[in-house]
């Protein structure tokens, strides 16, 4: 029973290969773990039942093995005091496996729900959640913390339940027994504990350390797979390589002084417990030959006293797993306690019948507080007109369109839609109003045809090859083995950055928006291409409202309005000819472009 009793220490610590990471707030964070769970958590009482029963078995499999001693010692064979323990050995193993069982069952649906509701949380978090944040470092929270509390939820925490249990039981039942043999087992335990927390308050302050590495060691790795392009054009693969060298010894010479230090432990503890072994054997040897233990009850408080020392040692264990995945639920809680975006006012507007009549009202707005990024904008867009927004690299062209389709929010001023704050439309189908082109395109692991499509569910094929022959990405995707069933991988890798855009573009034509928003579109593709994506602008802008930023000022010319952004301000507006008559900034530009200057 001693045997089954238990998981070895050592192979536990392995098992998790995770090193203890202290949670801030133990108590609060467990509280709102559990209020989390709620209604996900049926059939926990029933592990609770069978730990206690599982942990009865070991409390009474020691004073059989005592029954069948005494037997046998007094030339009994006891045969049903084996029967029954035999029977008590097969209900345990049936215990606990159903004890695992659900378990499992419990703690995997605990897990998907978690899972799930992180994930919907991350969704309605406002973009600067996401721009201040390293999206590796999220998916680390999404994938391993949570895979850090599903092995302590499966595994730990029925070993904890099962061994309060056992822990009781036996202390009653050796107190009952013999008081000072009792007292020599709890001095042992009392060494234990205090050994234990000598050796983790060192160890603590090691695997800090060996997770900050192991964290700079990983950002590392990111940066080098991402990046490895540039890593080969720019000739750097031995200088990552000595880096990643020089972090990773680091890394080894900190992991290797805290599982040293770690290490020193168990032996430690196996001493204890071996020389608290031989001390109670003497003692209750001497107590036997003066008649007050029979040879039955020394085996049984034998086993008794290895037992009750036993758990102690592996909830040391058991209780580092359990604090790195309460610090993981803490990492994602801090989640869970961002806010989202704003709630829809009440009575707030459809967005379904705009027809595009925006208005800047003193819009100011900075990404952090102190410092603007654009300043008092005033600007009057009737409905129907191609704007082009044109100036140095940040001076808040991009920022101006997250303020129209609301990835922020104005700090002063207003921005009208048709009359209307933005603030008081319908967010959902406020964003539906525009229709995107990133100069970062965007595109998912998916077949083309369901990339151009995006957004939309069953869109007849034709509308789909209509809308790239309007973006002139037809010709291209039909020389693919599948043409528009291709599967992309790795967002369009396969494929050039001019035809990834290109798609983004067939994107935007088949979303049919009363606002369009062209973000640096020809940024990346050729003179031929550039020309097939302006006849595509001038077809999807056609009779929308269109903000289009682009430095290639060809690709605006045919613009209604063109506004000249500097330092967060409209510095010159007008049409191509009046600017051109300004003699001004963009005058400059345009001539120095077409290399008339």
């Amino acid at each position: 029973m001693d045997k089954n009793m238990t998981t070895p220490p050592a192979q536990m610590g392995r098992g998790r290969g995770v090193p203890a990471v202290k949670p801030k707030d133990m108590k609060g964070t467990l509280v709102r773990l559990w209020q989390l769970t709620a209604g996900h958590r049926k059939g926990l009482g029933w592990v609770l039942l069978l730990s206690a029963l599982a942990s009865g078995s070991a409390v009474l499999s020691p004073y059989l093995i005592g029954r069948v001693v005494n037997c046998i010692d007094s030339g009994n064979p006891g045969i049903l005091l084996m029967a029954a323990l035999a029977a008590l050995y097969l209900g345990d193993w049936l215990i606990r496996f159903l004890q695992q069982f659900f378990m499992a069952t419990i703690g995997q649906r605990i897990i998907l729900h978690i899972r799930k509701s992180l994930f919907a949380h991350m969704e309605k978090l406002p973009l600067s959640f996401f721009d201040t944040r390293q999206h590796g470092e999220l998916m680390s929270r999404l994938t391993n913390d949570v895979d850090n509390i599903s092995a302590t939820i499966s595994d730990s925490l029925t070993q904890l339940m099962m061994y309060g249990f056992t822990i009781v039981g036996i202390f009653f039942v050796m107190v009952s027994m013999n008081i000072w043999l009792t007292a020599i087992a709890l001095f042992a335990v009392l060494l234990i504990f205090l050994l234990t927390r000598a050796v983790t308050k060192r160890t603590k302050v090691l695997f800090r350390q060996q997770q900050a590495i192991l964290g700079k060691l990983n950002g590392q790795v990111e940066e080098s797979i991402s990046g490895i392009t540039m890593v080969k054009a720019f000739g750097q693969e031995r200088e990552m390589v000595d880096k990643f060298v020089e972090n990773n010894d680091a890394f080894c010479q900190v992991a290797t002084k805290a599982q040293i230090a770690s290490g020193y432990l168990m032996p430690m503890m196996n001493v204890i417990n071996n020389l608290t072994y031989v001390l109670i054997a003497i003692v209750s040897g001497v107590m036997a030959v003066n008649g007050r233990l029979t040879v039955g009850e020394i085996s049984s408080f034998l086993l008794y006293s290895r037992q009750f020392s036993r758990p102690f040692v592996d909830i040391a264990n058991i209780y580092n797993n359990f604090q790195t995945a309460v610090a993981g639920a803490e990492r994602i809680l801090e989640i869970f306690d961002e806010a989202c975006e704003p709630e829809d006012v009440p009575g707030a507007r459809s967005a379904a019948e705009i027809c595009g009549a925006v208005s800047f009202r003193n819009v100011t707005f900075g990404y952090r507080p102190d410092k603007p990024v654009l300043r008092h904008i005033d600007l009057e867009i009737p409905a129907g007109t191609r704007v082009a927004v044109m100036g140095p690299t940040g001076s808040g062209k991009t920022t101006l369109i997250n303020l129209l389709t609301r990835f922020y929010d104005v700090q002063e001023g207003a921005i009208l839609l048709d009359g209307h704050d933005l603030r008081h439309y319908r967010l959902g189908e406020l964003r539906q109003a525009f229709g995107v082109v990133l100069q970062d395109t965007a595109l998912f692991g998916a077949s083309i045809r369901e990339n151009i499509s995006y957004g939309h569910e069953n869109v007849p094929m034709e509308k789909i090859v209509e809308a790239a022959k309007v973006a002139g990405a037809d010709g291209f995707i039909r020389r693919l083995p599948q043409g528009y069933e291709t599967v992309l991988h790795q967002g369009g890798a396969e494929l050039s950055q001019g035809e990834r855009q290109l798609l983004t573009i067939a994107r935007a034509v088949l979303e049919q928006a009363p606002i369009m928003i062209l973000d640096e579109a020809t940024s990346s593709v050729d003179t031929v291409t550039e020309q097939h994506i302006r006849r595509a602008m001038l077809t999807i802008t056609e009779g929308r409202t269109s903000f289009i930023i682009a430095h290639r000022l060809s690709t605006i010319r045919d613009s209604d309005l063109i506004l000249l952004i500097r330092n967060g301000r409209i510095a010159e507006r007008g049409t191509h000819q009046q600017l051109m008559a300004l003699e001004g900034e963009y005058a400059q530009m345009y001539l120095t472009q077409m290399g008339q200057i």
